[in-house]
């Protein structure tokens, strides 16, 4: 008998990088969410560029859930409610040794992806698939 694996929910979206003098150009990123990895969520922003790599984050679900309604996250990556004549957006700021951005992420798609989420493993549920054993044997066969 085989076991049902719960689908990887990925969106493809745009986000709004936003300059030091506040302009914003435009990025083409996935949101992706496997549920092997529960309790992360992935950001992989696409080169513009034919040979460009990709760029990934990793970070908490939960991270993201609580940044649609207030100020959350510190260090490298902090998400907070962003309102803009333009509508309802979410700030997305990472920080790392090379630099730091901010992104504006429309708040309905992260809500479509979070609900998407939700549905594939759903909030609080997490430990459930969790693999510790196949985890604890990558971290020691690093070794």
């Amino acid at each position: 008998m085989s076991v049902i694996r719960p689908t990887t929910v990925e969106v493809e979206t745009s986000l709004r990088l936003v300059a030091p003098d506040a302009t914003a150009l435009p990025v083409r990123a996935s949101l992706r969410y496997d549920p092997a990895d529960p309790y992360a969520v992935h950001v992989l922003f696409h080169a513009e560029s034919a040979g460009g790599e990709a760029v990934s984050w990793s970070f908490a679900r939960e991270l993201l859930v609580t940044g649609l309604d207030e100020p959350a996250g510190i260090g490298d990556v902090r998400v907070w409610p962003w309102a803009t004549p333009r509508g309802d957006f979410v700030a997305l700021a990472l920080s790392s040794p090379d630099g730091n951005a901010l992104f504006e992420v429309p708040r309905s798609v992260l809500v479509r992806f979070l609900r998407r989420t939700y549905v594939v493993v759903p909030r609080g549920r997490e430990a459930d698939h969790l693999d510790v054993d196949t985890a604890v044997t990558r971290l020691l066969a690093g070794r």
